[in-house]
């Protein structure tokens, strides 16, 4: 059965702080594949933490190595714009997100 897990990214080395999330290389690749995983249901929610370097995803899976799977072609984390901090089971106590 899918768990919901929380999912922390922050920017990695090759992150230009001086530009616009949208004029980094491979912007287009990495939107395109972060939109087919929520289209399919893999993300449930996600986006920048204001204020912070991180990003948090909230996805769908069976277990911690699904979501490392389900994220490593990434073109932003093969190319040094992401990285992994840490990957950790959320159970959603408060409000409902609607069933896959």
């Amino acid at each position: 059965m899918k768990k919901l897990f929380a999912v922390l990214n922050t920017r990695g080395p090759r992150w230009d702080h001086a530009k616009p999330m949208e004029e980094h290389e491979g912007w287009r690749a990495h939107a395109d594949f972060m939109n087919a995983l929520l289209a399919e249901g893999f993300i449930v929610l996600g986006g920048p933490l204001d204020g912070t370097r991180d990003v948090l995803l909230i996805v769908r899976a069976e277990d911690e190595a699904e979501v490392t799977a389900r994220l490593a072609p990434d073109v932003w984390m093969l190319n040094g714009f992401l990285q992994r901090r840490w990957i950790a089971p959320w159970m959603l106590r408060l409000g409902e997100l609607a069933a896959p």
